[in-house]
Protein backbone atom coordinates (compact mmCIF):
# COMPACT_ATOMS: atom_id res chain seq x y z
CA UNK A 1 0.00 0.00 0.00
CA UNK A 2 2.83 2.36 0.94
CA UNK A 3 4.59 1.45 -2.28
CA UNK A 4 1.48 2.33 -4.31
CA UNK A 5 1.20 5.67 -2.49
CA UNK A 6 4.86 6.40 -3.17
CA UNK A 7 4.45 5.52 -6.84
CA UNK A 8 1.38 7.76 -7.04
CA UNK A 9 3.33 10.67 -5.55
CA UNK A 10 6.21 10.12 -7.97
CA UNK A 11 3.77 9.98 -10.89
CA UNK A 12 2.07 13.21 -9.80
CA UNK A 13 5.38 15.06 -9.51
CA UNK A 14 6.49 13.65 -12.87
CA UNK A 15 3.32 14.94 -14.53
CA UNK A 16 3.69 18.34 -12.85
CA UNK A 17 7.30 18.51 -13.99
CA UNK A 18 6.38 17.54 -17.56
CA UNK A 19 3.64 20.18 -17.63
CA UNK A 20 5.98 22.85 -16.27
CA UNK A 21 8.60 22.01 -18.87
CA UNK A 22 6.12 22.76 -21.65
CA UNK A 23 5.87 26.37 -20.51
CA UNK A 24 8.68 28.45 -21.98
CA UNK A 25 10.57 30.82 -19.70
CA UNK A 26 10.28 34.38 -21.02
CA UNK A 27 12.88 36.87 -19.83
CA UNK A 28 11.67 40.40 -19.11
CA UNK A 29 14.09 43.34 -19.16
CA UNK A 30 14.01 45.24 -15.89
CA UNK A 31 13.85 48.85 -14.82
CA UNK A 32 16.48 49.46 -12.14
CA UNK A 33 16.78 51.96 -9.32
CA UNK A 34 19.42 52.16 -6.59
CA UNK A 35 17.38 49.76 -4.47
CA UNK A 36 15.48 47.50 -6.87
CA UNK A 37 15.17 45.80 -10.26
CA UNK A 38 11.61 45.28 -11.41
CA UNK A 39 9.18 45.08 -14.32
CA UNK A 40 5.54 46.28 -14.46
CA UNK A 41 2.95 43.60 -13.72
CA UNK A 42 1.24 44.32 -17.03
CA UNK A 43 4.11 42.53 -18.82
CA UNK A 44 4.25 39.74 -16.25
CA UNK A 45 0.51 39.05 -16.41
CA UNK A 46 0.42 39.17 -20.22
CA UNK A 47 3.17 36.55 -20.48
CA UNK A 48 1.33 34.35 -17.98
CA UNK A 49 -1.92 34.68 -19.92
CA UNK A 50 -0.08 33.58 -23.06
CA UNK A 51 1.25 30.42 -21.39
CA UNK A 52 4.76 31.59 -20.56
CA UNK A 53 6.71 31.76 -17.31
CA UNK A 54 8.03 35.32 -16.80
CA UNK A 55 11.51 35.86 -15.39
CA UNK A 56 12.65 39.43 -14.64
CA UNK A 57 16.28 40.00 -15.66
CA UNK A 58 18.28 42.32 -13.34
CA UNK A 59 20.07 45.10 -15.20
CA UNK A 60 23.71 44.39 -16.05
CA UNK A 61 26.15 44.97 -18.90
CA UNK A 62 28.34 42.01 -17.88
CA UNK A 63 28.29 39.75 -20.95
CA UNK A 64 29.22 36.68 -18.93
CA UNK A 65 26.20 37.19 -16.68
CA UNK A 66 23.95 37.80 -19.67
CA UNK A 67 25.27 34.66 -21.36
CA UNK A 68 24.19 32.61 -18.33
CA UNK A 69 20.78 34.32 -18.34
CA UNK A 70 20.30 33.51 -22.02
CA UNK A 71 21.03 29.86 -21.28
CA UNK A 72 18.02 29.84 -18.94
CA UNK A 73 15.36 31.76 -20.86
CA UNK A 74 13.55 30.62 -24.02
CA UNK A 75 12.32 34.02 -25.21
CA UNK A 76 12.62 37.70 -24.33
CA UNK A 77 10.41 40.76 -23.85
CA UNK A 78 12.06 44.19 -23.90
CA UNK A 79 10.01 46.66 -21.90
CA UNK A 80 9.20 50.37 -22.30
CA UNK A 81 10.77 53.32 -20.53
CA UNK A 82 13.14 56.24 -20.99
CA UNK A 83 14.49 57.87 -24.15
CA UNK A 84 17.65 56.40 -25.71
CA UNK A 85 20.82 58.53 -25.71
CA UNK A 86 21.12 59.73 -29.34
CA UNK A 87 24.71 60.95 -29.11
CA UNK A 88 26.12 57.58 -28.06
CA UNK A 89 23.89 55.20 -29.98
CA UNK A 90 23.18 56.88 -33.33
CA UNK A 91 25.54 59.85 -33.43
CA UNK A 92 23.04 62.70 -33.19
CA UNK A 93 23.16 65.75 -30.96
CA UNK A 94 20.25 65.77 -28.49
CA UNK A 95 17.39 68.08 -29.42
CA UNK A 96 15.83 70.37 -26.83
CA UNK A 97 12.63 68.29 -26.61
CA UNK A 98 14.44 65.03 -25.84
CA UNK A 99 13.27 63.41 -22.59
CA UNK A 100 15.19 61.80 -19.75
CA UNK A 101 17.77 59.14 -20.59
CA UNK A 102 19.15 56.14 -18.67
CA UNK A 103 22.70 55.37 -19.89
CA UNK A 104 23.15 52.16 -17.89
CA UNK A 105 19.82 50.86 -19.10
CA UNK A 106 20.73 51.70 -22.70
CA UNK A 107 23.85 49.56 -22.37
CA UNK A 108 21.91 46.72 -20.77
CA UNK A 109 19.01 46.73 -23.23
CA UNK A 110 21.07 46.99 -26.40
CA UNK A 111 23.62 44.39 -25.28
CA UNK A 112 20.85 42.00 -24.22
CA UNK A 113 18.96 42.39 -27.52
CA UNK A 114 22.05 41.82 -29.63
CA UNK A 115 23.04 38.71 -27.68
CA UNK A 116 19.50 37.26 -27.68
CA UNK A 117 19.08 37.72 -31.44
CA UNK A 118 22.54 36.30 -32.12
CA UNK A 119 21.63 33.26 -30.02
CA UNK A 120 18.45 32.81 -32.07
CA UNK A 121 15.95 33.52 -29.28
CA UNK A 122 12.52 34.99 -30.04
CA UNK A 123 12.35 38.66 -28.99
CA UNK A 124 9.39 41.01 -28.56
CA UNK A 125 10.30 44.69 -28.13
CA UNK A 126 7.67 47.05 -26.74
CA UNK A 127 7.82 50.87 -27.06
CA UNK A 128 11.37 51.69 -25.88
CA UNK A 129 12.09 47.98 -26.47
CA UNK A 130 11.21 48.40 -30.16
CA UNK A 131 13.34 51.54 -30.40
CA UNK A 132 16.29 49.82 -28.70
CA UNK A 133 15.88 46.90 -31.11
CA UNK A 134 16.19 49.26 -34.08
CA UNK A 135 19.17 51.14 -32.63
CA UNK A 136 20.92 47.89 -31.63
CA UNK A 137 21.27 46.94 -35.28
CA UNK A 138 22.19 50.32 -36.73
CA UNK A 139 18.88 52.16 -37.03
CA UNK A 140 18.08 55.69 -35.84
CA UNK A 141 15.21 57.43 -34.04
CA UNK A 142 13.24 60.63 -34.16
CA UNK A 143 14.09 62.12 -30.78
CA UNK A 144 10.82 64.06 -30.65
CA UNK A 145 7.92 63.47 -33.04
CA UNK A 146 6.15 66.87 -32.70
CA UNK A 147 9.28 68.89 -33.48
CA UNK A 148 10.96 66.55 -35.97
CA UNK A 149 8.25 64.79 -38.01
CA UNK A 150 6.66 67.13 -40.54
CA UNK A 151 2.94 66.72 -41.07
CA UNK A 152 2.28 64.51 -38.06
CA UNK A 153 -1.21 64.94 -36.63
CA UNK A 154 -1.82 61.88 -34.42
CA UNK A 155 -1.60 62.32 -30.64
CA UNK A 156 1.14 59.81 -29.83
CA UNK A 157 1.13 60.42 -26.08
CA UNK A 158 -2.39 59.79 -24.88
CA UNK A 159 -4.18 61.00 -21.76
CA UNK A 160 -6.09 57.78 -21.25
CA UNK A 161 -5.53 54.42 -19.51
CA UNK A 162 -3.16 51.94 -21.20
CA UNK A 163 -6.09 49.54 -21.67
CA UNK A 164 -7.81 52.05 -23.97
CA UNK A 165 -6.91 52.52 -27.64
CA UNK A 166 -6.72 56.05 -29.02
CA UNK A 167 -5.49 55.82 -32.63
CA UNK A 168 -5.34 53.42 -35.57
CA UNK A 169 -2.36 51.72 -37.21
CA UNK A 170 -2.16 50.12 -40.65
CA UNK A 171 -0.39 46.74 -40.84
CA UNK A 172 1.57 45.45 -43.83
CA UNK A 173 -0.13 42.30 -45.15
CA UNK A 174 3.29 40.77 -45.88
CA UNK A 175 4.43 40.94 -42.27
CA UNK A 176 4.70 38.63 -39.29
CA UNK A 177 2.50 41.07 -37.36
CA UNK A 178 -0.31 40.65 -39.90
CA UNK A 179 -0.03 36.85 -39.75
CA UNK A 180 -0.22 37.02 -35.96
CA UNK A 181 -3.10 39.48 -35.60
CA UNK A 182 -4.91 38.63 -38.84
CA UNK A 183 -5.94 42.20 -39.58
CA UNK A 184 -4.77 45.16 -41.68
CA UNK A 185 -5.88 47.80 -39.20
CA UNK A 186 -6.19 47.92 -35.43
CA UNK A 187 -6.65 50.53 -32.70
CA UNK A 188 -3.71 50.89 -30.31
CA UNK A 189 -2.72 52.88 -27.25
CA UNK A 190 0.14 55.38 -27.45
CA UNK A 191 2.71 56.62 -24.90
CA UNK A 192 5.74 57.91 -26.79
CA UNK A 193 7.34 60.96 -28.33
CA UNK A 194 10.23 59.12 -30.01
CA UNK A 195 9.90 56.79 -32.99
CA UNK A 196 11.88 54.78 -35.53
CA UNK A 197 13.41 56.98 -38.25
CA UNK A 198 15.94 55.01 -40.34
CA UNK A 199 15.17 51.29 -40.19
CA UNK A 200 18.01 48.95 -39.18
CA UNK A 201 19.61 46.77 -41.83
CA UNK A 202 17.90 43.37 -41.99
CA UNK A 203 14.65 44.76 -40.57
CA UNK A 204 11.48 46.06 -42.19
CA UNK A 205 8.60 48.30 -41.17
CA UNK A 206 5.44 46.29 -40.57
CA UNK A 207 2.98 48.97 -39.36
CA UNK A 208 2.49 52.73 -39.40
CA UNK A 209 0.13 55.23 -37.80
CA UNK A 210 -2.17 57.25 -40.06
CA UNK A 211 0.39 60.10 -40.07
CA UNK A 212 3.17 57.78 -41.23
CA UNK A 213 4.94 57.33 -37.88
CA UNK A 214 6.40 53.81 -37.57
CA UNK A 215 4.38 51.60 -35.20
CA UNK A 216 6.01 48.18 -35.71
CA UNK A 217 9.19 46.65 -37.10
CA UNK A 218 10.42 43.09 -37.54
CA UNK A 219 13.55 41.21 -38.50
CA UNK A 220 13.48 39.74 -41.98
CA UNK A 221 13.56 35.95 -42.16
CA UNK A 222 12.00 33.29 -39.97
CA UNK A 223 13.30 34.28 -36.53
CA UNK A 224 10.65 35.89 -34.29
CA UNK A 225 12.12 39.35 -33.66
CA UNK A 226 9.23 41.82 -33.57
CA UNK A 227 9.00 45.33 -32.17
CA UNK A 228 5.85 47.38 -31.57
CA UNK A 229 5.68 51.05 -30.61
CA UNK A 230 2.41 50.67 -28.70
CA UNK A 231 1.81 48.79 -25.43
CA UNK A 232 -0.08 45.51 -26.11
CA UNK A 233 0.39 44.44 -22.49
CA UNK A 234 -1.84 47.32 -21.41
CA UNK A 235 -4.77 45.59 -23.12
CA UNK A 236 -3.90 41.94 -22.42
CA UNK A 237 -3.31 42.41 -18.69
CA UNK A 238 -6.81 43.88 -18.36
CA UNK A 239 -8.49 40.96 -20.14
CA UNK A 240 -8.72 42.48 -23.63
CA UNK A 241 -7.58 39.70 -26.00
CA UNK A 242 -6.94 41.89 -29.06
CA UNK A 243 -3.17 41.55 -28.69
CA UNK A 244 -3.02 38.26 -26.79
CA UNK A 245 -2.02 36.50 -30.07
CA UNK A 246 1.18 38.58 -30.08
CA UNK A 247 2.26 37.19 -26.70
CA UNK A 248 1.09 33.71 -27.68
CA UNK A 249 3.18 33.91 -30.87
CA UNK A 250 6.19 34.76 -28.72
CA UNK A 251 5.61 31.85 -26.32
CA UNK A 252 4.99 29.44 -29.19
CA UNK A 253 8.20 30.53 -30.90
CA UNK A 254 9.99 30.04 -27.57
CA UNK A 255 8.96 26.40 -27.06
Amino acid sequence: MKRRSLLSIVLIFTLISAYAQKKPIIGVSSVATESSASAPLTYINSIKRAGGVPLVIPMTSDKEELTRVLEVIDGLVMTGGEDIDPLKWFNEEPVRAMGGIAPKRDEFDITLIRMAVEKGLPVLGICRGEQAMNVAFGGTLYQDIPSQVEGTFVKHSQNAPSSYGTHTIDIDKNSKLYKILGRESVVVNSFHHQAVKDIAKGFKISARAKDGVVEAIEKEGDQFVVGVQFHPEGFVSKGDDTFLPLFRALTEASK
